[in-house]
């Protein structure tokens, strides 16, 4: 589901600012009905029978140099701290893209087991510090910039995983499938799917006192790398002044490190042209450096969920997003029943507001959260169906309800349990299951 802001090779041509604000309002938005989704799941890899042991830079090397050779239709990379990543093809329905993905996953899992390793769903590393796998100029100059706010950009870096929904924009016109009204909806619904999928309390073998803490670092990079325009304006001026107005992390050179400027943004760099006039490539790039919890690629990419335990526990997260999302009727109360939620996230827009600082630090243990949640599951239970879900795909996302949602409770709360000893259901088992 990714396309450059571009749409194609980009010409190494200066730009010039009204330019990048008229390619960023007419290619990051692209309307129409919903009719495609994708996913792209992210995972820890582990030892396979003690995952608490770290894996050495070799032998990841080696497992994934033998899973490239592996034909999946998933895009396969890998991220900065060794984590790897799986982004599904469009799907035209929710089934296929979950088929797709489930194959490949057993695929994935199937040849890193030859090498005793193994996928782990947690939302950020409970036991490791973080760690780069990766040396390319691209995450040279991403730790460098990260640097000046703190520890928590290598951490969220080499140390988080994740579940991200990727959607069509919605139509142009007004109703509960149009682009302002699906842009609203991911802002304010995002906080419920971070409280209600929150799954990394962990750091150190400490609990961070947070249910996400991987929300919490993405909050700690700041607002200008990863923080969201306000969502109660027109999304494509929105996120065009936005884009102007984030910093930027770097200038690629074609030979040698590449130069972090400090405190410039890309209106700056269009106006100054130093250290050399920016280009569409530069800005194709650049919008690849911001990490909003909802990316607009010409569908958009809701990136605010935790990675999930289980093998097939994104599933569900993709299934609920997708249904609240694209179903007329579960949109329709999605959108009614997280509208009083915005007044919790005044004044200053996502993530870095109240309500979503409420959601990552104490889930659905929040009443209103809570509340919102059980709604929301509610509608996508009664959408699947209609979406074409399977009764397995059903019975996961109403196991998931009754287990977590309605007591009010997520995965993280899961973990501080067998931390602690005081889950008798899975005292004893693997925090990987």
């Amino acid at each position: 589901m990714s396309e450059s802001v571009s749409g194609c090779t980009a010409p190494r041509t200066a730009i010039s600012e009204a330019e990048v604000e008229a390619l960023v309002r007419g290619i990051c938005f692209k309307t129409g009905p919903p009719r495609k989704l994708g996913v792209e799941v992210e995972w820890l890899v582990h030892e396979l029978r003690t995952s608490q042991l770290p894996v050495t830079p070799e032998r990841l090397e080696a497992a994934y140099a033998a899973l490239r050779t592996v034909p999946l239709r998933s895009a396969l990379t890998v991220e900065p701290g060794g984590q790897l990543e799986l982004s599904s093809p469009p799907a035209a329905s929710l089934m296929e893209c979950i088929g797709t993905v489930s194959a490949d996953l057993d695929a994935v899992r199937m040849a890193l087991a030859k090498d005793d390793l193994g996928l782990v769903g947690i939302g950020h590393e409970p036991w490791h510090p973080p760690r780069r796998f990766l040396r390319e100029p691209r995450y040279d100059a991403m730790e460098t910039c990260l640097d000046r706010t703190g520890p928590a950009g290598r951490a969220m870096m080499c140390a988080s995983a994740s579940v991200q929904v990727c959607l069509d924009a919605g139509h142009e016109e007004p109703g509960p499938l149009g682009l302002g009204r699906r842009w609203r909806l991911a802002h304010q619904l995002g906080a419920v799917l971070v409280a209600a999928f929150a799954n990394s309390p962990l750091a150190g073998s400490e609990p961070t006192g947070w249910l996400s803490t991987r929300q919490l670092l993405w909050m700690q990079i700041g607002a200008g790398r990863a923080g969201a325009p306000p969502p109660d304006t027109d999304p494509r001026e929105a996120w065009a002044r936005h884009v102007l107005d984030a910093p930027v992390m770097c200038v690629r050179r074609d030979g040698g490190p590449w130069d972090v400027p400090e405190g410039l943004t890309f209106r700056e760099w269009t106006r100054s042209r130093v250290p050399r006039p920016p280009t569409r490539e530069d800005l194709d790039y650049h919008v690849t450096t911001l990490f909003p919890p909802v990316r607009p690629r010409g569908h958009l990419e809701l990136r605010m969920i935790d990675a999930q335990p289980g093998e097939d526990g994104w599933i569900v997260p993709l299934a609920v997003t997708t249904a609240l999302f694209d179903d007329p009727e579960a949109a329709e109360t999605a959108y009614r029943v997280v509208k009083p939620l915005a007044e919790r996230a005044l004044p200053l827009p996502a993530p870095h507001n109240p309500l979503w600082l409420d959601a990552a630090r104490n889930g659905l243990g929040d009443p209103e959260l809570h509340e919102v949640a059980v709604a929301c599951f509610a509608a996508a239970l009664e959408a699947l169906p209609r979406l074409g879900a399977t009764t397995e795909v059903t019975d996961a996302v109403r196991a998931y309800r009754d287990r977590y949602v309605i007591p009010g409770r997520c995965p993280a709360d899961d973990l501080l349990d067998r931390l602690r000893g005081t889950d008798r259901r899975t005292h004893g088992k693997d925090i990987r299951t």
